[in-house]
């Protein structure tokens, strides 16, 4: 059995400190919550890992791969427990993966909400190198009826309207399961997981938002009915007032959104060409189009740049004439190869996920 600690003061102390040096926006020191600056997304299909947004609900577990197991339990016909040896002599891939929190953009409802105040930057991109899930699910053997798997994190603490402490942990549905395309993740571009982002080992579920892909996961089991943690039930649900009745859905998939890089908000700029950049994902699909609109004038189709990664983050960009001196503004909307494009305005639900609106960038010509 894995030993489920808290990291001591100075490991927290120093994920904290290594935030505030690579430039991260910090909503919260403990536990660990910061934001990527937009402007270090742009460098390329990769986000580095010292710019890689940061959502915690607890402290950053001490973790030692001395000790350290993952077991899978539950309906299987072979319990495993397994270390990184042995997952490091299973079939290995490597998938570059952008992972979103839910509450990205989170400052942008109003009336306003409870939580992080995000703005665009809880988001970021990274090559992922692990086992296929389903390789470590396959050894396991599955019994029926098996409905649902949960993976529990080794990190814990106390949340609102609970007595006791508690795990993070998730769940996800074997139908979910089949198409995802989920690892269990040992390094992440080209290196050991750091701590705060999962070491030794998280989950990673391409085009889900992160909530889904489970850090410093120790613990895999089977259930044959559906799981009810209060990260799956109480936290992670959208809720609308529909009719007079409260309509709930879980927090799923990442919704289509496109961000504009450059011109950075407030900028001043000389009338003429204006080079218009911005990246743009939907967990959904491929990104269809990108338009862009400058002021009231007519919406303008954007050049789609890089290698079209299914779960990367797709590079955009449109270079367009402005002789007008004075205040502008700057939107972009992405459409996914399903047809989904972002709203004006963003969904408004009391927790504050997936508000995935068309952003709006205001800048100065001279």
């Amino acid at each position: 059995m894995t030993a489920v600690t808290a990291a001591p003061a100075p490991i927290q102390e120093h994920a904290h400190q290594q935030a505030v040096d690579a430039g991260l926006l910090v909503h919260r020191a403990y536990p660990l919550n910061a934001e990527t600056p937009v402007h270090a997304l742009t460098g390329g299909d990769v986000t580095s890992t010292d710019h890689f947004y940061v959502r915690n609900h607890f402290d950053i577990p001490d973790l030692d791969t001395a000790d350290w197991r993952l077991t899978v339990t539950g309906r299987v016909q072979h319990r495993l427990t397994l270390d990184l040896d042995d997952l490091y002599k299973m079939r290995s891939r490597t998938d570059l993966v952008t992972l979103e929190c839910a509450g990205n953009n989170r400052i942008a409802f109003d009336p306003k909400v409870p939580g992080e105040q995000w703005r665009l930057g809880a988001v970021s991109a990274a090559e992922w190198t692990g086992v296929p899930l389903a390789d470590v699910l396959d050894r396991a053997k599955l019994t029926s009826p098996a409905r649902e798997v949960v993976f529990r994190g080794a990190d814990r603490g106390r949340v609102d309207g609970r007595a006791e402490t508690i795990r993070f942990e998730r769940s996800l549905s074997l139908d979910d399961m089949a198409d995802s395309g989920a690892l269990v993740v040992y390094r992440m571009n080209d290196a050991p997981l750091p701590r705060q982002h999962g070491y030794p080992l998280r989950l990673v579920v391409p085009g889900w938002y992160g909530v889904a892909s489970v850090k410093w996961l120790t613990e895999i089991e089977v259930l044959d009915h559906p799981f009810d943690g209060y990260f799956q039930t109480a936290r992670y649900r959208y809720a609308w007032l529909r009719d007079g009745h409260t309509v709930t859905e879980p927090v799923r998939r990442q919704r289509v959104r496109a961000v504009i890089t450059e011109p950075s908000y407030g900028q001043t700029l000389s009338c003429g060409d204006v080079l218009i950049r911005g990246l743009a994902w939907s967990g959904d699909a491929p990104i269809a189009d990108v338009r862009v609109r400058v002021g009231r004038r007519p919406w303008q189709s954007a050049h789609l740049l890089g290698h079209p990664y299914r779960h990367g983050l797709r590079r955009w960009e449109l270079c367009t004439r402005v002789d007008e001196p004075g205040t502008a503004t700057i939107q972009a909307r992405a459409t996914d190869l399903t047809g989904r494009a972002q709203p004006d305005q963003p969904e408004w639900n009391p927790l504050g996920y997936g508000a995935n609106s068309v952003q709006t960038v205001t800048i100065h010509l001279l």
